[in-house]
């Protein structure tokens, strides 16, 4: 039996086909092979076409048919990944009403940090586990308050996986998974918040219905999988976002396991059994994938916004001509430290961890005699790993210190130097998987339709690729410390 896992990033779209008995991976490719721009029309504002994401992923599954490895109409049901916290609303003909604001959106920082004033902070933490920041609620609410022609249209508001499956299905769901990463959902009463709902002013009804994530979530459009080739009987059976699903993918899913990822945004997402809060909200919890009312387990992730996104920017300023693989290797001709040159890696809007501070990136210590574009790269790949050791330092105030993190061998954790600085400076070995957020999305299909009984046995096959123990770590601690002070100073300013 087969399975098709979506992976609707911020670069692109990703589509993997899996064989359910053997789990082994047939095909996974990518669509568009270029990156999908941000559109930024504002400072501080980020923005992508829902109608974009949808045209890609159409074109990915033809790629992923087109590869001739599988039939499709063997496929049996679809499981969605996506990138979290952005916002798409849609009228009653379920069309888009306008650009989706995205995770990096920084505009309605504002908007909430005044509801997190308004409502309590204790009172907020304790009900939504967050602070309403620039969450999916805020951002609506700035539609509401910004764009009040559009708002009165509105007939739902989605979560990017949301629209996909729509599109799939014509159905309109959510999960509390979904609501919980927007601020939506009340952990203290196990519902949709009123509180939210009541200070934004925002009807409950504007909400779709909510199913449990690993369900069926509507039947594919009898239309659509004749245009795609599938049978009219697959179903969406799990979606969920980018950062659950790659725990889910990596096996991560009881209290104390911890996984990582490094592409565009950087993020350490661990497990708890305890409805876990930051005081100042630093660092996010949700309702994992396997959240219930009974069992509690949510992730509690820390999010860094500019990782992958730093080192896509270097390579275009300093070195459009060559892979990172190339970039990797002429980094690695710099010895530990870069010579001095240092890099806040804040240049992609505002950082929950830093407060919802928008400081940007910052380079220090350049000198023209000594530095070149191989310092340049090994020192953003290190001011990158040293970002997640600070993050990771705010999870240890809250109670998470993880002994190993397991991480996906893809995005940055390909490059060695960034791999060893990472573990060398948060001094915690990783383990690396052969891991793609689109083969997980499609294992969530799986367990979905109840093919797997339990996720023990959907990964019972998964090997570990290697494993990276610290041994730079007491060079990298000074190293770390002057990094943190510059990062300090600016934050002081």
């Amino acid at each position: 039996m087969l399975f098709l896992g979506i992976d609707l990033g911020t670069s692109s779209i990703k589509v993997s086909v899996i064989e359910g008995e053997k789990q082994k991976t047939l095909v996974t490719v990518q669509y568009p092979d270029t990156e999908v721009d941000i559109i930024a029309e504002k400072a501080g504002w980020a923005e992508q076409s829902p109608d974009l994401w949808w045209h890609n992923i159409q074109q990915c599954i033809l790629k992923a048919h087109s590869k001739g490895n599988y039939d499709p109409k063997d496929i049996k049901a679809i499981g969605i990944a996506y990138q979290m916290h952005g916002l798409v609303l849609v009228n009653k003909n379920q069309q888009v009403l306008r650009n989706s604001i995205i995770w990096c959106d920084s505009r309605a920082v504002e908007i909430g940090d005044k509801a997190f004033q308004a409502i309590g902070k204790s009172e907020s933490l304790a009900h939504h586990l967050n602070s309403p920041g620039n969450f999916t609620a805020s951002k609506l609410a700035w539609v509401k308050e910004n764009e009040p022609e559009i708002y009165q249209q509105v007939h739902k508001v989605l979560l990017p996986g949301d629209f996909v499956s729509m599109k799939l299905t014509g159905e309109l769901t959510t999960s509390i998974s979904a609501l919980s990463e927007g601020v939506f959902w009340d952990f203290s009463n196990d519902r949709l918040s009123s509180q939210i709902c009541d200070y934004f002013g925002f009807n409950e009804n504007i909400f779709p219905q909510i199913n449990p994530l690993f369900s069926s979530h509507g039947t594919i459009k009898k239309e659509l999988a004749a245009q795609l080739g599938l049978s009219d009987e697959v179903v969406v059976s799990y979606k969920a976002g980018d950062q659950p699903n790659n725990a889910l993918s990596l096996n991560v899913l009881q209290p104390g396991e911890v996984a990582a990822t490094a592409g565009t945004s950087g993020v350490i997402y661990g497990v708890s059994d305890n409805l876990v809060y930051d005081s100042q909200s630093r660092i996010n919890t949700f309702a994992h994938v396997n959240y219930g009312a009974e069992k509690t387990r949510t992730g509690v992730l820390l999010c860094i916004n500019g990782t992958g996104i730093l080192n896509s920017w270097a390579r275009k300023q300093f070195g459009a001509e060559l892979s990172y693989p190339e970039m990797n290797r002429i980094a690695a001709a710099v010895e530990i430290g870069s010579k001095g040159l240092m890099i806040l890696p804040f240049g992609n809007g505002a950082e929950r961890m830093l407060n919802n501070r928008t400081i940007g990136a910052h380079f220090h210590n350049i000198d023209l005699n000594r530095h070149n574009q191989s310092h340049i790269f090994r020192a953003v790949q290190e001011g990158i790993a040293f970002a997640f050791r600070y993050g990771l330092d705010i999870m240890r105030e809250n109670g998470l210190s993880p002994s190993i993190i397991r991480a996906g061998w893809s995005n940055l954790f390909q490059s060695e130097i960034f791999t060893q600085t990472f573990v060398d400076a948060t001094n915690v070995p990783v383990e690396l998987y052969e891991n793609d957020g689109s083969v997980g999305a499609a294992i969530g299909a799986a367990l979905g339709v109840k093919y797997y009984a339990t996720p023990v046995e959907a990964f019972k096959e998964v090997e570990k690729v290697k494993i990276i123990e610290p041994k730079n770590s007491k060079e990298y601690e000074p190293i770390y410390q002057e990094w943190l002070f510059l990062l300090q100073q600016k934050l002081n300013q």
